[in-house]
């Protein structure tokens, strides 16, 4: 294939099977086609949406009583989240058993039952059918055959698995438990994040992104460009590799962890080699920067990127749950669900919502990151087919203690590959 044809070949069509080499140098490239090919994008819903994963769908705090319910979806499937009678949570594909309507349209409601608006079949919230119209026909006529079983055509159910007010889902019966996929340092950040607590919804952002959705994970893991790329980190010391930091890897890769200390404004040898740092720059209400401590760990953010939809923030006071909806190879949808807690005073929930400019499709530095990232899709997309450069830090894979390194994003390919087989 010439570089003409495979750079065509890239814009969604599909790659000959000889073309999924993955370059000699290993995890130090990743090829273009890993983010622009059309069927390898069908193979990570397969087998990273669809297959033995736990995605985030929701937080129990959305569905409170018996009979609420929230859409969301696990990769280009829609599923609906709700809350059963008895109290149970249930998750269901968003699929009627009958001709494969997505019955539910609302993004959160409250229902008495779910029911197909396309030919009224009803099902409870266990998702098994209870109601079919006409079953058996009109004056004698038309209706389901006598040998038709309700328990035989229900809506498909998920396994289900709750961590500290978060609500997961996968597809596949053969995924390990919770507590396992996460590891070690996940489960316990999170529950350094949220313990006990009841949580609070404060509001929603979403945004489409023209990128493709593994590029958001690579930002989450890749710390170095925080400093270079967002004036407001750098310049007042939120997040800025001569801060005490971390970028702790779990065991198999797939998930990490961002931390940092906050540090102040101030120019050092550092900030010599930030052109986004601004030494005269200020804020005439400093809240935006004030800390307030919650929990007994040393860190004033730490960036969760679990795989492989969800993103877990906490950025001084702000709390967010983020999460990643591919669309197509070269587009993703992103939700944030900003949070606090019911025990929040007034003031500290304002403080959160204040702080929560930070990050979303207008944040202080969330809009670096959206439009930068669509850059280098336009980057992958528009030019002779190559492969990127992962090289720095000294470190292979795995955790480590500075910034300047991209050892997780390497961890991640690593993973990555052998998950599917590449």
């Amino acid at each position: 294939m010439t570089a003409e044809t495979a750079a065509l070949a890239q814009k969604g069509k599909v790659l000959a099977k000889e073309d999924f080499k993955w370059p000699a140098e290993g995890i130090y490239r990743i090829p273009d086609w890993v983010y622009t090919s059309e069927e390898i994008f069908q193979r990570e819903i397969d087998q990273f949406f669809r297959g033995p994963t736990w995605n985030l769908v929701g937080l129990e705090v959305e569905v409170p009583r018996p009979g609420d319910f929230r859409r969301a979806q696990i990769g280009t499937s829609s599923v609906i989240v709700v809350r059963g009678k008895e109290g149970e949570i249930n998750v269901l594909e968003n699929r009627c058993a009958h001709r494969g309507t997505e019955f539910c349209r609302e993004r959160r409601g409250h229902a008495q039952s779910l029911i197909c608006p396309y030919h009224h079949w009803q099902y409870d919230f266990k998702g098994n059918l209870i109601s079919v119209p006409f079953r058996r026909g009109v004056k004698g006529k038309g209706g389901m055959p006598e040998d038709f079983k309700f328990e035989e055509n229900g809506l498909r159910k998920l396994q289900v698995a709750r961590k500290c007010g978060l609500i997961f889902g996968s597809f596949s019966q053969e995924v390990e438990p919770l507590a396992d996929y996460l590891g070690a340092e996940i489960n316990e950040e999170i529950e350094t994040t949220f313990g006990s607590r009841e949580l609070k919804v404060l509001g929603y952002f979403r945004q489409r992104w023209p990128s493709n959705w593994k590029l958001y994970h690579e930002n989450l893991r890749d710390p170095n460009h925080a400093s270079l790329l967002h004036v407001f980190l750098s310049t007042f010391g939120l997040f800025r590799p001569d801060n005490i930091v971390a970028q702790v890897v779990s065991r198999c890769g797939r998930h990490s962890i961002g931390y940092s200390r906050k540090g102040e404004q101030k120019a050092n040898d550092t900030t010599q080699q930030l052109s986004s740092f601004k030494a005269d720059l200020a804020l005439k209400d400093d809240r935006l920067l004030q800390y307030t401590k919650e929990d007994k760990g040393p860190w004033s953010a730490a960036i969760q990127s679990i795989w492989p939809n969800c993103a877990i923030q906490r950025q001084v006071n702000a709390l967010a749950v983020r999460e990643i909806v591919p669309k197509s190879p070269n587009e993703f949808l992103l939700i944030w669900t900003l949070l606090g807690f019911a025990e929040d005073t007034p003031e500290m929930e304002r403080h959160r919502l204040r702080q929560a400019n930070l990050i979303g499709p207008g944040g202080l530095i969330g809009v670096d990151d959206s439009e930068v990232l669509e850059y280098v899709q336009d980057g992958l997309q528009h030019s002779i087919p190559g492969a990127a450069v992962v090289r720095l830090g000294k470190e292979a894979t795995g955790t480590t203690d500075t910034f300047i390194s991209e050892a997780a994003v390497r961890s991640l390919y690593q993973y990555y590959r052998h998950a599917l087989g590449l």
